[in-house]
């Protein structure tokens, strides 16, 4: 009589726990399930988007682009081959994955976004490279542009004008002034590119925020980085004049410095060598190419 009673209860005591055990593990089984299901997806896309940019990336280069890159961008003109090659598989892939936008009245045309991409790439030769991850859209100017600005005093705001060639909001578009972009591209003996500089802002961006400290290939790097960088950089403020090769603007922050000396490394190569060795070799490190060797 006991041992009977004893059982059922036993048994269904003992049963009873495992669906309730289950229970509590389908929310857990049910996200293990989402999450990878979400990795593959990545995964998938992830490889979606490389064979698509490998394909564009391959596509032919028209002749005519190769001449209007060659009548008006004289850094296309100073290029080996090799890197010429490379460069136009870097314009398809640019073009592909931004979009432009003119502003003022001004005409977005095949050439305006052409010789824009070029210099932009020239960023990017020689390097693995997620073509300026972060944002889609470039603004286009016909010429120099008046930017408003709130600044402030304690509890006094006030609004400052400013006329500008360009600029790259953080996490937000390029902004262009066209004469400029064309004066840049054409010139020679100078140090000024507004293309360059504003995009080597968006790489200054790919670590975390802009900070004159672009993403290395290797983390031991960063502190030989930061002696060069940071030496040239207070030196700079130190003295608030132009060095001779560097402009005076890079003293206004870390991040205006690396643009500017950007600027430098691929305009006024010699002359940056010349006058900051240490600065040079860096930015030859970590740009992976020596305009030193280009010749036109």
């Amino acid at each position: 009589m006991f041992c009977a009673a004893c059982t059922n209860v036993s048994c269904g005591s003992e049963f009873g726990g495992e669906p309730n055990r289950l229970r509590k593990l389908v929310p857990f089984l049910v996200f293990c399930l989402l999450l990878l299901l979400g990795f593959g997806g990545w995964l998938v896309w992830r490889r979606w988007r490389v064979l698509q940019r490998n394909s564009v990336r391959d596509a032919r280069f028209p002749d005519t682009w190769r001449a209007m890159l060659s009548r008006n961008v004289r850094l296309y003109r100073k290029l080996p081959e090799s890197l010429r090659h490379q460069l136009h598989g870097h314009i398809h892939a640019f073009l592909h994955s931004k979009s432009f936008y003119g502003c003022a009245g001004f005409e977005i045309t095949d050439e305006v976004r052409l010789i824009v991409a070029a210099q932009a790439c020239m960023l990017l030769l020689n390097r693995e490279t997620d073509y300026f991850p972060g944002f889609t859209s470039i603004l286009i100017y016909p010429d120099s542009y008046v930017a408003r600005a709130v600044e402030h005093d304690g509890p006094i705001a006030g609004v400052t004008e400013d006329v500008r060639a360009g600029e790259s909001w953080h996490r937000g578009p390029v902004v262009l002034s066209w004469q400029d972009v064309l004066r840049g591209a054409r010139q020679t003996g100078n140090a000024f590119n507004v293309v360059i500089h504003e995009f080597a802002h968006k790489l200054d961006e790919e670590n975390t925020d802009s900070a004159g400290v672009p993403l290395l290939e290797d983390p031991s790097l960063y502190q030989a980085w930061a002696e060069v960088f940071n030496g040239e950089y207070e030196a700079m403020r130190a003295s608030r004049a132009d060095s001779g090769v560097l402009d005076e603007y890079g003293a206004d922050s870390p991040a205006e410095f690396f643009a500017v000396a950007t600027e430098t490394f691929f305009e006024r190569p010699h002359a940056l060598d010349r006058e900051h060795g240490g600065l040079y070799r860096a930015l030859m490190s970590y740009y992976k190419v020596d305009p030193r060797a280009w010749s036109d």
